[in-house]
């Protein structure tokens, strides 16, 4: 089972791929941190020394590497879809789930996170509503299910995913004396 969560920042990507991981009984795999290890800082602080360009070649051939022997729940960084070769080998390698939250659901849950180098902006959720507008179309196009976040849990999120992967119970067995 190979799956992967494709969404904007904040979108619960993370925290729904690691309880969809431990219910399912598989690896989780953040490709965020895969480059972090890679590349022995943060990914800010290389967006901020490189630029996105580079990022997003390294960002490249990760998924690239992993699509190799795709296994278990992967959470892709939010603009992991941006490339077409990237958007190509998720729908090829994984079941893609598209996570998907309005910029002001978002931005509710992002207004104090430091870490996202793509919203260290004067207008956080201008830049959210601009983000969502450009990759919407993509996490749509490369998507096999779009999972509506809104406000529910991440329990209640992972449930409703994991339904579509979790073996379903065998039929309850006859009376054999009948």
């Amino acid at each position: 089972m190979a799956i992967a969560l494709v969404g904007l920042p904040g979108s619960g990507k993370s925290a729904v791929g690691k309880r969809l991981a431990q219910r399912l009984q598989c690896d989780f795999i953040d490709s965020d941190h895969l480059i972090e290890e890679r590349i022995g800082c943060s990914i800010r602080d290389y967006f901020e020394r490189e630029g996105e360009e580079r990022f997003r070649d390294l960002e490249q051939d990760v998924l690239a590497l992993l699509a190799q022997s795709p296994r278990g729940v992967l959470s892709t960084g939010g603009g992991s879809v941006l490339r077409p070769a990237n958007r190509q080998v998720l729908s090829a390698h994984f079941d893609v789930i598209y996570l998907r939250s309005s910029p002001e659901d978002l931005y509710r849950r992002l207004r104090h996170d430091v870490k996202r180098p793509l919203l260290q902006v004067a207008d956080p959720l201008g830049r959210l509503r601009e983000l969502h507008r450009l990759r919407d179309p993509l996490y749509r196009e490369v998507a096999h299910r779009v999972v509506e976040t809104g406000r529910p849990s991440v329990s209640a999120l992972v449930s409703q995913i994991a339904q579509d992967f979790e073996e379903p119970a065998p039929p309850p067995q006859g009376d054999p004396a009948n």
